[in-house]
């Protein structure tokens, strides 16, 4: 499989560095809320690159992390009058649920930020040991970025960029994150406050809680160790939350931490960010009170190419609709053709090869879900044996993407032969842009009393 490096920007091929398991980190939710499908862009496609890995032979380790202390976790509890805890296992387990709906392989370790705060502190008491950090009056403890000559390499930062004088606490950035014209030291641990609550843990440098940043580094030494396979998040994470990772880590560890990087690009929502106030900020909630399935929100959230924005849109999940039903037809007829044949798992995709390839070629999902349609087209004439290999080749290819087909009614099936043959061949012809030929086709099929309908990547029929 070849991926697009973040550092190196340029593909790389993946291979584990043990020869046996691929292992990689994934920065997880921050659980103070409904994750909205911004946040599921990211971990849908970590979900097809792992189920990609694991379909071509190659195990893996899969670690991500819970945020479950942070100042937008313990503000919101507070707000909610409850415990951190009450409040982020409420809002982990509403993750969850979404991340089985949307067919997400969970984890094969989901660490949690509390549960592992001995071992951030023991990290801080690494890197004062070497002289990367330094403690402040108030008992806050500091990274001196100066300290790491490679801090911006990540995220392409000009040394003009970096305020590397900034090293007094007074002067030093205190919050979890923070834009980038404020680039200064950042925080690893942040001294008890007012406005903490009860949320605070001793420390040698007094009672407080560790800066978001560090979690991941701690967590990553405890369970991948100083060098490891692939690190993703979205490309929000870049900077500084990477960066700073990365420095923490390599100073604290040794190593060379991560050897690919991973982020997908942000999506857009009706060609805009999505935020509160346009009501587009949609969660997976939201989109099943509009009558839409998760299935269906995976469909369009892998539709697009993960180094590329995907303007999500309520038609693009009616098609998506559309796309499935379309899909799920195509396997039952397959099956009716298998003539009794079986099915059997197999290593060979057969028709579905050029969307296994585009899987392997940096997670190329919109080619993947074309190859899938065009090898129907061509499976659509296959009969016993040969069906049943094309069958076996589709439900593996949909099984690296993981989709799953939904149920079709008798309404769906029900579709004679030789309209569904004409429907296929007028597809085919606007699929190469034979436009005349498309709308000739078109008038047969309105005349034989059905209708068309053309989606992005399929069609609809329905009777007149």
């Amino acid at each position: 499989m070849q991926l697009f490096d973040t550092l190196s920007r340029e593909r790389k091929e993946l291979r584990p560095s043990d020869g046996k398991t691929f292992r990689f980190y994934c920065c997880g939710p921050t659980v103070y809320g409904p994750a909205h499908i911004g946040n599921f862009r990211t971990f849908v496609l970590q979900d097809v690159f792992r189920r990609t890995l694991e379909t071509g032979g190659t195990p893996t380790l899969h670690v991500r992390n819970l945020t479950d202390v942070d100042d937008k976790t313990i503000r919101d509890s507070q707000a909610a009058g409850q415990t951190l805890k009450a409040f982020t296992d409420k809002w982990r387990d509403k993750f969850h649920t979404d991340c089985e709906a949307l067919a997400c392989l969970a984890p094969h370790i989901e660490p949690s930020a509390v549960e592992h705060i001995p071992q951030q502190i023991a990290m801080i008491e690494k890197l004062i040991e070497k002289g990367n950090a330094y403690a402040s009056e108030d008992g806050s403890v500091y990274f001196r970025i100066s300290s790491f000559p490679g801090y911006g390499k990540l995220s392409r930062l000009d040394e003009r960029e970096l305020d590397l004088g900034k090293t007094q606490a007074t002067r030093a950035n205190s919050a979890d994150e923070y834009e980038k014209d404020s680039i200064s030291d950042f925080v690893l641990w942040k001294s008890r406050r007012e406005d903490d609550g009860e949320n605070f843990w001793s420390s040698p440098w007094g009672e407080g809680r560790p800066g978001w940043h560090l979690e991941c580094s701690a967590m990553i030494e405890e369970y991948l160790g100083n060098s490891f396979d692939l690190h993703s998040g979205g490309e929000d994470l870049v900077f500084p939350h990477h960066e700073n990772e990365i420095a923490q880590s390599k100073c604290a560890c040794g190593g060379n931490f991560a050897e690919h990087w991973f982020h997908p690009t942000h999506l857009l929502v009706d060609g805009g960010k999505m935020s509160k106030s346009k009501g587009n900020l949609y969660t997976i909630a939201d989109l099943a009170e509009k009558g839409f399935t998760a299935m269906e929100v995976r469909y369009v959230l892998i539709g697009a190419h993960y180094r590329k924005q995907l303007n999500f849109t309520l038609d693009s999940l009616a098609g998506a609709k559309e796309a499935l039903a379309k899909l799920a037809k195509s396997a039952a007829k397959l099956a009716e053709n298998m003539g009794g044949e079986t099915a059997l798992p197999s290593a060979d995709f057969g028709v579905f090869q050029p969307a296994w390839d585009a899987l392997n070629d940096d997670l190329n999902t919109p080619g993947a879900l074309g190859g899938i349609f065009t090898g129907l087209r061509e499976a659509s004439k296959l009969t016993g044996k040969d069906a049943a290999a094309a069958l076996a080749g589709l439900n593996r290819i949909l099984k690296a993407l993981g989709i799953t087909l939904p149920e079709i009614s008798q309404a769906t099936t029900d579709i004679p032969a030789d309209i569904q043959q004409l429907a296929d061949t007028r597809w085919a012809a606007r699929s190469s842009k034979d436009w005349a030929s498309s709308d000739k086709l078109r008038d047969e099929l309105t005349a034989k009393g059905w209708a068309m309908k053309d989606g992005k990547d399929s069609y609809e029929l329905t009777k007149l």
